[in-house]
C-alpha cells in the first residue's frame, strides 16, 4: 500500500503541460511555451535590431533562457520583457559618442502585434528606443494582463490610442520623454484606477490637465514635468504646455507621495500651498518653473509634516523667505534656486536639521550668512552662489563633515578664507570664485581636503603660501585661480596633480620658465589658461600631445623663440601678446595629413615674420584667425580661401601686399575682416558685397585701395563698421548708405562673439566668464583703441584721409544707430546736411578739412550725446547754433572757418562808424588778418628756401655732404616711427 501511495504520489509530481512535461525533480529543465516563443520571433522579425542585442532568439532555443525575456518559475510563461536599452557606466564624453552608441544600440522598426499571444505578460519595459516614426500602436491595450508598462525615452509621437484605457489592471505606467506635442493629456487615464505610477513629463502635451486624474486614488506618484518641452507663450497656455485653473482634483490623490508638476503654469491656482496641504502622504512636491506670482507669508504646514523634498525653483516669488518654510523639521531637500527671493536668510535655517540638499542660487538675498549654518551637519550639498551676501564666511562651515558640495560663487564674501574649511574632509566641489575674499591661504587650509577634486576660487585677491616641496593631500581634476597671488615662482606643486584636466592660474603674477615637468601634464590637461603672467622660454615640443579637443590660453606673456608645434586636437590656441619670433612655416605645415581641429587660432602681437605659407588646406575648422600686429610680408596664400567657416579674420598691422585675393570669396561666413596698416592695393573688391553677407566689421585702414567705395558694399546690411580712411580712394559717399540697416538702428547687436565647439562652451563655464574672442582697433573721438568686451555695441564709420568728393549724401543721416562718422582730411564740398540733428546717437563727428561751407545746422545742437565735435579748417559760415553742446568744445573745433559765436572770442557782433579798416564787418576783419598771416608767411617761405638752398646749388662738395646728412637722418628717423 505504501508502495502504490508512493507511486501515486510521484505520478502527481508530474504536471502535464502542452508539448512537454515539467518534472520537479531538481533535475529537469524549465522550457517555454511553443506558440509563445513563435509570438517573440515574429516580434523579433519586425524589430531593427542594429547591434543584434537579440541574437539569442534563435528558433530552436528555450525562450526562457533568451535575452530580456523572464519565465514564471513553475508555468513557463512568458511573464516579463526587459527591451530598455541600457547606457554604460560613466556617460560619453562628448555628444557625438552618444550618438553612435545610440545609433548602434536602440532597438526601432515596428511593434507586432504577434505579443498578444503572451496571455500572462505582465511586465513590458520598451524604454531609451527610438521608434520614431510610430504613433504608440493599439494592441497594446488588448495586453490585460499587464501591470507594468515603460514606454519612457521610446520616441514614440501622435495620440495616445484610448485602448489603453482598458488596461484596468496596470499599476505603472511611464510614458515619459516622447513627443505627443501640441496633443492634450487624454482624459481616459482617469478610469484606470488600479495605477499606482503614473509619468508623463516631458513629452510635449499641451492644454488643461484633465480633472480626471483626480479619480486615480491608488497613485502614488504622478509626474507631470514639462521642463525639456517648455515653450514661453503663456499668453495662449493651450499651445504652449500645460495648465491647470485650480488644484482641487488633487484632494482625490490621498495616497500621493511624489508629486512634480515643473513648467506647468499655476498661476491662476492662487491656493496651491492650501491645496498641497489636502495630501498628508507627501513626500516630495516640485513646482519649479511654475510662474507662481507670489509665496503666501503664513501657512498651515501641520499636514504637511511628512515632507521630504521640496522644489520651488524659478518662480516670481519676489519676497524674502516666509518663517513656514523654516519650520519643516525632517525636510531634506529644499530649492529655490532662482525664485526672485530676496532679504536676509534667517538664523531660523537652523530648524532644519535633516537638510541634506539646499539650494537658494540666484537670487537677490543680501546681509551675511547666520553663524548656526553649522548646525545643518547632515547638509551633503549646499549653494548660495549669484546672490549678494557679504561679511565674512562663517566659521562654522567646518563643522559640515558631511559635505561634498559648496557653491558660494559669485557674491560679496569679504575677509579671508577661514582655516576651519580645511575640516572637510568629504568635501569633492568648491566654488568660491567672483567674491572679494583678500588675505593669505596656507597649507593649514588643504590639510584634511583629500577628497576635493574641484576648485574654482578665481576673481579674489588670495595669496597662496606654500613650500616649495608641499604635496598637496588632494589629486584635482578642475582647478582656477585666477587673479591669485601665486608668485614669483611657478607653483611646482601643480606638477604633482596628475589627475588635472582644467587649470586656470592666469594673472597669479609668476614668472620665470615653466618646468619640463609640468609640461608632461599637458597629455591630459583639456584646457589650460597660463595667460596674463611673466613666463618666458621656449615651448618648441611641449604641446604636441594634447588631449581631444583641447583649449591653451598662453598669451600675454614673455614666451620666446619659435612657435611650438601642437597636436592637431586641439581647437583654441592663443599665443598672442608673446615674443615667438621667425617664421611660422613649419606651425602652419606640421603633420599636414592630418585634419586640424582648430577652430580658434590667436597669434596676434608677436614677432612673427616672413611669408604666410600654403598650408591652410587642412585648416577648415576655424572659425576665429588672428595673425594681426606681426612682421609678415608678401602676398595672402589662396588657401585662405579653404577655411569656409571662419567668421572673424584679423591681419592688422602687418606688411603684407598685393591684392585681396580672390579665394576670400568661399569665406561667406565671415562677420569680421580687419587687414587695416598694411600694404594691400588695387580696388576695394565688389564681391565682399555679394559674399560676405554677415559682416559686421569691415576695416580696411591705412593701405593703398585706391578707385571709388564700391556700391556693392551697401549690400552688407548686417555692417556695424566700416573704416576705409587712409587710403586713396576717390569720388563721391555712396548714396546707398542708407541700406546698413544695422547702422539705421538703435539696437543693440546680436553680435556673436563666441566660438568653437560644446567642450569649449563647457570650459567657460567653468571659468564663469565669457572670453573677450573678437576685438578691433578703430579711431574714434581722435584717439585709436582696442575694443572687444563692448564691440558689439560699437557702430561707426570712418572715410577720414582719402581724396573723397562731392557733397556728404544726405542718406547718411538715417543711419540712426550711427555713433561715429569720420569724413575728415577730404575734398567734401556743400553743407553738413541739414537734419544731421536726427543721428540722436551720434557722439563723435569729424568733417575737418574738406571744403565744405554754408552754415552748421541748427539741428546739431540736438545731439545731446556728442561728446566729440572737429569741423576745422573749411568754409563754414555764420553764428555757431545755441546749444549746451556745442558751446562745450573747445574753439579750436572749430578754427579755419568763418565761425562766429561761443565758444570763438568772436561773438558775432558788428562796431559802430570808425576809421577805414575798422568799418570792416567782423568776418571780413578776421579774413583780413588771415590773409596777411598767409601772405606773410609765403614771403618768410621764400626768402628762407633761397637762403638755405642757394649756397647749395653753387657749392657741389656741400650738396654732395647734405644729401648724405639727409639720408642718414632718413634710416634713423624710419627706424624710430618703425618701433
Amino acid at each position: 500500500m505504501e508502495g502504490s501511495l508512493g507511486f501515486l504520489f510521484l505520478a502527481f509530481l508530474i504536471i502535464p503541460l502542452p508539448n512537454f512535461f515539467i518534472f520537479c525533480t531538481g533535475h529537469s529543465q524549465l522550457r517555454c511555451i511553443d506558440t509563445e516563443r513563435q509570438a517573440l520571433l515574429n516580434f523579433k522579425q519586425h524589430l531593427i535590431d542594429p547591434s543584434n542585442r537579440l541574437s539569442s532568439w534563435t528558433a530552436r532555443g528555450d525562450c526562457c533562457l533568451w535575452e530580456g525575456v523572464v519565465c514564471h518559475n513553475l508555468t513557463g510563461h512568458v511573464q516579463q520583457l526587459h527591451l530598455r536599452t541600457s547606457y554604460p557606466e560613466g556617460g560619453f564624453a562628448t555628444y557625438e559618442q552618444e550618438e553612435a552608441f545610440e545609433r548602434r544600440s536602440m532597438f526601432g522598426g515596428k511593434l507586432n502585434p504577434s505579443l498578444l499571444d503572451l496571455k500572462h505578460l505582465n511586465y513590458f519595459d520598451l524604454s531609451f528606443n527610438n521608434f520614431s516614426a510610430s504613433p504608440i500602436p493599439e494592441f497594446l491595450g488588448s495586453m490585460k494582463s499587464l501591470t507594468s508598462l515603460n514606454l519612457s525615452h521610446a520616441g514614440f509621437v501622435g495620440l495616445i490610442p484610448h485602448q489603453l484605457g482598458n488596461l484596468s489592471n496596470l499599476n505603472y505606467l511611464d510614458l515619459s520623454y516622447n513627443d505627443f506635442s501640441y496633443t492634450p493629456i487624454p482624459s481616459f487615464l482617469g478610469i484606470m484606477s488600479s495605477l499606482t505610477h503614473l509619468d508623463l513629463s516631458n513629452a510635449g502635451f499641451v492644454g488643461l490637465i484633465p480633472h480626471q486624474l483626480g479619480n486615480l486614488s491608488n497613485l502614488h506618484y504622478l509626474n507631470l514635468n514639462l521642463e525639456s518641452f517648455r515653450i514661453y507663450n503663456f499668453e495662449n497656455s493651450s499651445l504652449s504646455g500645460l495648465y491647470v485653473n485650480n488644484l482641487e482634483w488633487l484632494s482625490g490623490l490621498p495616497l500621493l507621495q511624489h508629486l512634480d508638476m515643473s513648467s506647468v503654469y499655476l498661476s491662476k491656482a492662487s491656493d496651491w500651498v492650501q491645496l498641497t496641504n489636502t495630501l498628508p502622504s507627501l513626500l516630495e512636491l516640485r513646482l519649479s518653473d511654475c510662474q507662481l506670482p507670489f509665496i503666501p507669508l503664513v501657512v498651515d504646514v501641520h499636514n504637511m509634516t511628512s515632507l521630504r523634498h521640496l522644489d520651488l525653483s524659478g518662480n516670481y516669488f519676489n519676497s524674502s523667505i516666509p518663517n513656514w518654510l523654516y519650520s519643516f523639521s525632517r525636510l531634506e531637500f529644499l530649492n529655490l534656486r532662482n525664485s526672485n527671493l530676496q532679504g536676509t536668510i534667517s538664523s531660523a535655517i537652523g530648524n532644519l536639521s535633516s537638510l541634506t540638499n539646499l539650494d537658494f542660487s540666484n537670487n537677490q538675498f543680501s546681509g551675511t550668512l547666520p553663524q548656526n549654518l553649522g548646525q545643518l551637519k547632515n547638509l551633503v550639498e549646499l549653494s548660495f552662489s549669484q546672490n549678494s551676501i557679504s561679511g565674512p564666511l562663517p566659521v562654522s562651515f567646518g563643522n559640515l563633515q558631511s559635505l561634498t558640495y559648496l557653491d558660494l560663487y559669485s557674491n560679496q564674501f569679504n575677509g579671508t578664507l577661514p582655516q576651519s574649511f580645511g575640516r572637510l574632509s568629504k568635501l569633492d566641489t568648491f566654488y568660491i570664485d567672483s567674491n572679494k575674499l583678500k588675505g593669505v591661504v596656507s597649507e593649514v587650509h588643504f590639510d584634511n581636503l583629500t577628497s576635493l577634486r574641484t576648485l574654482t576660487a578665481s576673481g579674489n585677491q588670495l595669496t597662496l603660501k606654500a613650500s616649495q616641496n608641499w604635496i598637496p593631500p588632494f589629486q584635482l581634476g578642475v582647478l582656477s585661480l585666477q587673479s591669485w597671488n601665486l608668485g614669483p615662482n611657478f607653483p611646482v606643486w601643480l606638477c604633482s596633480q596628475r589627475n588635472l584636466r582644467y587649470l586656470d592660474i592666469s594673472n597669479t603674477r609668476i614668472s620665470g620658465v615653466v618646468p619640463p615637468s609640468f609640461w608632461n601634464l599637458s597629455s591630459q590637461i583639456g584646457f589650460l589658461n597660463l595667460s596674463q603672467n611673466l613666463l618666458y622660454g621656449e615651448i618648441v615640443n611641449s604641446l604636441i600631445n594634447l588631449p581631444s579637443d583641447s583649449m591653451i590660453d598662453l598669451s600675454s606673456n614673455h614666451f620666446n623663440g619659435s612657435l611650438p608645434y601642437v597636436s592637431s586636437n586641439t581647437i583654441v590656441l592663443d599665443l598672442s601678446n608673446n615674443s615667438f619670433s621667425g617664421s611660422i612655416s613649419h606651425f602652419l605645415c606640421y603633420k599636414m595629413n592630418e585634419p586640424k581641429q582648430m577652430q580658434l587660432l590667436n597669434l596676434g602681437k608677436n614677432h612673427l615674420s616672413g611669408k604666410i605659407a600654403n598650408c591652410w588646406m587642412k585648416w577648415n575648422n576655424l572659425q576665429l584667425l588672428n595673425l594681426g600686429i606681426n612682421n609678415f610680408t608678401g602676398n595672402i596664400p589662396s588657401s585662405i580661401g579653404s577655411l569656409t567657416l571662419l567668421k572673424s579674420l584679423h591681419l592688422h598691422k602687418n606688411k603684407f601686399s598685393g591684392k585681396l585675393p580672390l579665394s576670400f570669396k568661399n569665406c561667406d561666413n565671415l562677420m569680421t575682416i580687419d587687414v587695416a596698416e598694411n600694404e594691400f592695393d588695387g580696388s576695394i573688391p565688389s564681391w565682399i558685397g555679394h559674399k560676405c553677407s554677415s559682416l559686421m566689421i569691415l576695416s580696411l585702414r591705412s593701405n593703398n585701395f585706391l578707385g571709388h567705395i564700391p556700391e556693392e558694399l551697401c549690400a552688407l546690411t548686417s555692417l556695424q563698421i566700416l573704416d576705409l580712411s587712409c587710403n586713396k580712394l576717390v569720388g563721391s559717399i555712396p548714396r546707398c548708405v542708407k541700406k546698413f540697416s544695422a547702422m539705421a538702428t538703435k539696437d543693440i547687436s546680436d553680435y556673436d562673439t563666441s566660438f568653437g565647439s560644446s567642450s569649449f562652451g563647457s570650459a567657460i563655464a567653468y571659468s564663469r566668464e565669457s572670453l573677450p574672442l573678437e576685438s578691433a582697433l578703430l579711431v574714434i573721438k581722435g584717439q585709436i583703441r582696442e575694443y572687444s568686451t563692448i564691440l558689439r555695441l560699437v557702430k561707426c564709420i570712418d572715410l577720414s584721409m582719402n581724396n573723397l568728393s562731392g557733397e556728404i549724401p544726405i542718406e547718411v543721416t538715417t543711419l540712426q544707430g550711427l555713433q561715429s562718422l569720420n569724413l575728415s582730411y577730404n575734398l567734401l564740398i556743400g553743407s553738413i546736411p541739414e537734419n544731421i540733428g536726427t543721428m540722436g546717437s551720434l557722439e563723435s563727428i569729424d568733417f575737418s578739412v574738406n571744403q565744405l561751407s554754408g552754415q552748421i545746422p541748427s539741428s546739431m545742437s540736438s545731439l545731446t550725446f556728442l561728446n566729440h565735435l572737429n569741423l576745422s579748417n573749411n568754409n563754414l559760415t555764420g553764428k555757431i547754433p545755441f546749444g549746451t553742446q556745442l558751446q562745450s568744445f573747445n574753439a579750436s573745433n572749430y578754427i579755419g572757418n568763418k565761425l562766429c559765436g561761443p565758444p570763438l572770442i568772436d561773438n558775432c557782433t558788428t562796431s559802430g562808424a570808425k576809421p577805414h579798416i575798422d568799418n570792416i564787418g567782423c568776418q571780413d576783419a578776421r579774413r583780413f588778418v588771415v590773409d596777411w598771416f598767409y601772405v606773410s608767411m609765403a614771403l618768410g617761405f621764400v626768402v628762407g628756401f633761397w637762403s638755405a638752398c642757394g649756397p647749395l646749388l653753387l657749392n657741389k662738395k656741400w650738396r654732395i655732404m647734405y644729401f648724405q646728412f639727409l639720408d642718414h637722418m632718413g634710416y634713423k628717423l624710419k627706424g624710430v616711427v618703425s618701433l
